[in-house]
């Protein structure tokens, strides 16, 4: 049977894949799991929410499903992931429950699982809470079964522990968020006001139906646009649940996860908060940010794709700063996971200390033309050994010198090859990866 959890909690179309009764059982094994690793006390959870429609529906269930395991329950309502990683550490929490499914469209939905101060789940706690599904025995009674109340002031305290985060001011810039009709529909606004800016919000009024539908960090055509017309210093998109961003510089050009963080990576190197004078990226981060970073004086280590695999690499190596191509990036001196609205904050406040356009800090990388093509087969993970293809991949990195690169990766969900060519142009790019594309499609 294929395993639960996925590489950001269990995910899937709701009421369907995943149900009310599904999450009820997540929701109490997970309290009881925790629960019993510490029994000092009666457990407590946070549960927050995005605005899509069913996650109503999974809120209540996730309630009940912890109250009923004898765990008393904070409801934030709806905000931000790294909102509620943020809370389970300040408000002394052992569990925390994120209902949402991020960039996905409205329909799907998901739960994300936080502990003790807002870490991700190790796998080996996510097995054993999958283990425990539908476990029943020895539920409490009376004044056992969790109590629930509301934090009405949740908001607020996230909002303040950005702004304590944010280094500088932001007087004088104007700035267009994108909310994506989402968790941070109302956060990001204020949060960037009271740093300073003039903002202009955009898809910020969700209807339980309309997030992520044509906007966001998924879609920032209008972005974009709104930015140059409304003539803007910036602009930024947050996903679903806020916990990436991206930007738009002042001419409406696309600023991606790549160059924010070679942006804060030079400010914090800068400011001497660059541990060990290295950032953390993963395997698909464009080639000009290694070749910018190596630069600058900054090591880059790499990982597999998945932000887990940043945070792992983060807290092992004790790095400052990581993240992903996509827009999530993680400061750990100040969140436990990837935060779009602080990753924004401490863009702009860059932005605002240096005096120069986003597009000149910017463009300390210069992004390599990228490529990526899928491709079927039926054995993904033997045909990326084939000898064949580790030929063809060898011939082709000695044809781009160091000018270019290669990256042949089995999908993590599917029967697919995903080929992916970086080079001096875009027409070579794909000439390359297409080559390669028929060598794999050769061999399955």
């Amino acid at each position: 049977m294929a395993r639960l959890f996925g590489t950001d909690g269990v995910r899937g179309l709701a009421n369907a894949d995943l149900t009310p009764e599904l999450a009820l059982s997540v929701a109490s094994a997970a309290a009881r799991v925790l629960g019993e690793h510490d029994r000092s006390h009666r457990p407590v959870a946070v549960v927050g929410r995005d605005p899509r429609a069913s996650g109503e529906l999974l809120e209540a269930a996730v309630t009940a499903g912890l109250a009923a395991a004898g765990a008393d329950v904070l409801r934030v309502g709806i905000l931000p992931t790294p909102a509620v990683a943020h809370l389970v550490g300040q408000l002394e929490a052992d569990l925390g429950v994120m209902i949402s499914a991020s960039h996905n469209p409205m329909p799907d939905n998901g739960i994300k699982l936080f502990a003790t101060g807002g870490h991700k789940l190790p796998d080996a706690v996510e097995d054993e809470i999958e283990s425990r599904l539908g476990d029943t025995a020895g539920r409490p009674t009376g004044a056992g079964v969790g109590r629930v109340r509301d934090v009405t002031d949740a908001g607020r305290r996230y909002v303040d522990h950005l702004l304590v985060a944010t280094p500088q001011p932001l007087d004088g810039l104007k700035v267009v968020v994108d909310c994506a009709n989402g968790a941070a529909s109302v956060v990001a606004p204020e949060a960037y006001r009271r740093a300073g800016a003039e903002v202009i919000a955009l898809h910020a009024e969700p209807d339980g139906i309309n997030i992520n539908h044509g906007c966001g960090s998924t879609h920032v055509e209008g972005l974009r646009a709104a930015v140059v017309e409304h003539g803007a210093d910036l602009g930024v998109a947050h996903d679903g649940d806020a916990d990436r961003c991206l930007a738009v510089d002042s001419a409406g050009e696309l600023v991606d996860g790549d160059q924010i963080m070679a942006v804060l990576a030079l400010a914090m190197k800068e400011a001497g908060e660059l541990a060990q004078d290295t950032l953390v990226a993963t395997v698909m981060s464009n080639l000009g940010l290694h070749l910018a970073m190596k630069e600058h004086g900054v090591g880059v280590r790499t990982t597999a794709v998945g932000d887990r695999y940043v945070l792992e690499e983060l807290r092992t190596g004790g790095f400052s700063l990581g993240g992903e191509q996509s827009g999530h990036v993680v400061l750990p001196a100040h969140a436990t996971t990837g935060d779009g609205l602080l990753t924004a904050l401490r863009l702009m406040a860059r932005v605002a200390s240096t005096g120069k356009p986003l597009a000149d800090l910017a463009g300390v990388m210069r992004r390599l033309p990228q490529v990526l093509v899928n491709v079927p087969v039926t054995d993904k993970r033997a045909v990326v050994r084939a000898p064949s293809v580790t030929e063809a991949v060898a011939a082709v990195e000695a044809e781009l010198a160091g000018k270019g690169r290669v990256l042949l990766r089995p999908s993590g969900t599917e029967q697919l090859v995903r080929v992916m060519v970086e080079a001096p142009t875009q027409d070579a790019a794909e000439a390359v990866a297409h080559r390669l594309a028929g060598v794999v499609s050769s061999v399955c």
